[in-house]
Order: C-alpha cells, then sequence, then structure tokens
C-alpha cells in the first residue's frame, strides 16, 4: 500500500465510523474504498470490512453504555432473531459471484437513498411504547434485518432504524445504541466465517479499523451527552 492508500483508508474509516454511529450505511464509503481504492475483490471487501465493522461497533456499544443510553438487560428478544439471521446471510454472502455482489451493492445505493429521503422528520420521533407492534411482526423483521446484515453490512444501519424507530417506535439514539450491540455481537460471527473462508485481509482491513474504531467511540460518547444528538443523526 501507498501512503495516500493508508491515508484514505484511515480517514475514510473514521467518517465511517461516525456516519455508522449516528445512523447507519457508512459501508458505502468503506467498501467502496476497498474495492476502488484498494482493490481487493468484491467478496474479499464484504469479508474484510467486517473487521472495522467489529472494531467500531464494539467501540460504540462502550460508549454508549459509558453514556448511560445502552441498557444491556433490555431487548434480547430482538437481538437473537438477528444474530441467527446473519449466520443464513453469510453463508448466502460466500456462495455469490464477485459480479453479483457488486450489482446488489449498487442496487441497494439507490434503496437506501429513497429510505432515508422519504419523509425524514419521521426519524425524529420519541421512544413510544404503546404503539409498538406485536413480537410476532417485530421479530421476523428483525431476523431478516440479520440475513441482509450478514450477507452485506452496507445500509444495515438505515434498515435497522427504519424498524426499530419506525415500527418498534425507539427513539434514534436508543436505536441506535442496540443497533451497535447487535451488529457488534452478530459480525464477530460473520467476521469469523469469512476468514475460515478465505475472505479476509486481515492487514487491510486493521487499518481501516483505527480509523472505523475512533469514528465509532467518540460520536457514541456525544450522542450520549448531546441533546441535539437525535437532530445530528437526522442530518
Amino acid at each position: 500500500m501507498e501512503m495516500y492508500q493508508y491515508a484514505i483508508a484511515i480517514i475514510g474509516g473514521f467518517f465511517a465510523g461516525v456516519v455508522n454511529t449516528l445512523a447507519g450505511n457508512g459501508s458505502a464509503i468503506t467498501l467502496t474504498i476497498l474495492t476502488e481504492v484498494l482493490g481487493l475483490p468484491p467478496n474479499m471487501a464484504n469479508g474484510t470490512n467486517r473487521i472495522g465493522v467489529v472494531a467500531q461497533t464494539s467501540a460504540s456499544s462502550y460508549g454508549f453504555y459509558q453514556g448511560g443510553k445502552l441498557d444491556l438487560r433490555d431487548n434480547w428478544v430482538f437481538y437473537i432473531p438477528t444474530i441467527i439471521g446473519a449466520l443464513i446471510g453469510v453463508f448466502i454472502a460466500i456462495n455469490v459471484s464477485n459480479e453479483q455482489f457488486k450489482d446488489f451493492f449498487s442496487y441497494m445505493m439507490v434503496v437506501m437513498l429513497f429510505v432515508i429521503l422519504i419523509r425524514p422528520k419521521r426519524w425524529l420521533a420519541e421512544t413510544d411504547i404503546s404503539k409498538r407492534p406485536s413480537l410476532f411482526i417485530t421479530v421476523p423483521l428483525f431476523f431478516l434485518l440479520g440475513i441482509y446484515g450478514g450477507f452485506i453490512q452496507m445500509g444495515m444501519g438505515v434498515f435497522f432504524l427504519a424498524v426499530t424507530v419506525l415500527i418498534a417506535r425507539f427513539s434514534l439514539i436508543e436505536s441506535n445504541a442496540m443497533k451497535s450491540l447487535i451488529i457488534a455481537i452478530y459480525t464477530i460471527f460473520v467476521l469469523a466465517i469469512f476468514h475460515y473462508q478465505g475472505f479476509v485481509n486481515w492487514q487491510i482491513g486493521g487499518i481501516i479499523a483505527i480509523g472505523q474504531t475512533a469514528g465509532g467511540y467518540l460520536t457514541a460518547r456525544f450522542a450520549s451527552n448531546s441533546p441535539s444528538a437525535n437532530v445530528w443523526a437526522h442530518r
């Protein structure tokens, strides 16, 4: 790697950590760096990207926990189906071609745009358990989220927030805290499977992870302590 590639990887990783912690879709940054700047094949980039995801979500979870925004005792009913789904999703990922993965990556960029921009003020709602739907609705949705996250991390945060904020009626910051911990847990297993299949470049992934970890932790601390955190996440 050239020096400018190191710089792009670390700086891009930092901004991805910020975006992932406040909202989601930071993997659009890191996957683009991995494929277009560092030249990794799409499937290798998908696996390598999970190194930074584990580091950043772990750091973010710790930051949210320090800030009192992450309650480890609640919401486990949502964690389990997501983790199971992720294990299914990663096996789909290792069996698709590089061309299929790249096509899917491109299409999902467009889908993300519509999910975010349609009535964006919806994201500013506060937690309202009185309007929370039945577990028969939310649990299958979290299972599907897991399949998607195991397959391709890009956009997982946006879809996760769409389910938790718009359907399950959590606030944006509470959803982000829960999102960080769930993704950290299942990505450990996903990364192990990608590594076993030979789809992880630890050197490159570790460099990007430096920036992602810093961005994730600092942003989680900001989000936990700033009264304007929801507004910044919305932006």
